[in-house]
């Protein structure tokens, strides 16, 4: 017994350094990092501090990128926390790219959640090359500056092309369903929905206007920072914390609202708000456009990513992948590799090519 308290002991001294260091990153977890997580150092206002940091840094970025975004993506974005922008191409262009998407065919990821199972498609080099229009939208400067402006940085987004598969016959819930955000900082997720999605079938939902840290938003930032992490679900002590009706109606803040878009309707939002996928009355299988963007929240400067540099950030979506099958045991590796697919049923693909 003694020996083993002196490696831990040893291991708690080893590792200390890094566990300061998170601080000033994305780190979020309260389970994984013990100062994160410890009650007594959020009882003198660490998190807070961290969250007000973070805000403070994400507000400062946004106002240097905001000319750059069209004024009414900007005010929308500003009031409720996301733009949903209905007919991003003109029809035919939409037509055409929706359909050389959906007859593509590479490799493949899964993962399982609940009663869904998510497949993403890297929008890699390879697809680029072979779907030129995709390229060209995703380079669109106006669309650009917008995911700057969200994301609070001049970075590329991770791309994939996303298939939720909803009502798969999974005994557990869809986590996705639960109302969250997604950190205690900004980040980015944007959706360009290639169906129409009905508020039955998944939708994505927000609660409109919980991006901002208003002082209710920050009293419930502290109360969840005093809990016991270990006595909280898994995900919200793990940094993606769960919210009920009783806490938004503490925080002002009104139901979480299903959006119910038609195809070729792009949506871009801010994650710190609380948002989930909507519930699923039927399977059935609902396939986007998905970009997402995060950095270390209090970075003072507004670029300098290197992993955004043409020829690079095409690729990271594949050495992500690479490096956790590489490394799984330490660091996991929940996308499982399901060959070479297209991003529906071979049948519906076909059905909808012209």
């Amino acid at each position: 017994m003694a020996s083993q308290a002196k490696r831990v002991r040893v291991g708690t001294a080893l590792l200390a350094p890094l566990w300061a260091v998170q601080l000033v990153t994305s780190a979020k977890s309260f389970l994984d990092n013990p100062i994160i997580g410890s009650r007594r150092f959020n009882a003198y206002g660490l998190h807070l501090a961290r969250v007000r940091l973070a805000a403070a840094l994400c507000a400062w970025r946004r106002r240097r990128l905001a000319r750059h975004v069209r004024p009414e993506w900007r005010e929308a974005f500003e009031r409720d926390g996301f733009v949903a922008i209905h007919d991003v191409l003109p029809p035919g262009e939409f037509a055409a790219l929706r359909a050389a998407i959906l007859s593509y065919q590479g490799p493949a990821r899964e993962m399982r959640q609940g009663d869904a199972i998510t497949r993403r498609m890297a929008i890699d080099p390879a697809m680029l090359a072979a779907i030129p229009a995709l390229r060209a939208l995703l380079a669109r400067k106006d669309l650009v500056a917008l995911f700057h402006f969200v994301a609070s940085f001049r970075t590329t987004p991770l791309h994939y092309i996303q298939t939720i598969v909803t009502r798969d016959g999974g005994n557990e819930p869809d986590p996705q369903e639960a109302l969250h955000a997604d950190s205690f900082h900004s980040s980015l997720k944007a959706w360009l929905f290639l169906n129409p999605v009905a508020e039955d079938e998944g939708p994505f939902t927000y609660v409109r206007g919980s991006h901002r840290f208003t002082p209710e938003r920050l009293a419930w930032e502290r109360r969840r920072s005093l809990a016991d992490p270990q006595a909280i679900d898994r995900l919200s002590a793990r940094g993606s914390p769960r919210v009920s009706s009783e806490d938004l109606a503490a925080m002002k803040l009104g139901p979480a609202e299903p959006l119910a878009v038609p195809e070729n309707t792009l949506v871009v939002a801010d994650t710190v708000g609380f948002h989930a996928r909507g519930a699923s009355a039927r399977g059935g299988e609902r396939v986007e456009i998905w970009s997402y963007a995060r950095r270390n929240p209090f970075l003072p400067w507004l670029g300098g990513d290197l992993l955004s540099l043409p020829g690079i950030a095409e690729r990271r979506v594949n050495w992500l992948w690479a490096l956790r099958d590489r490394w799984e045991t330490g660091i996991g590796q929940p996308w499982r590799s399901v060959g070479i697919r297209r991003a529906v049923a071979d049948a519906v693909a076909a059905r909808d090519t012209p």
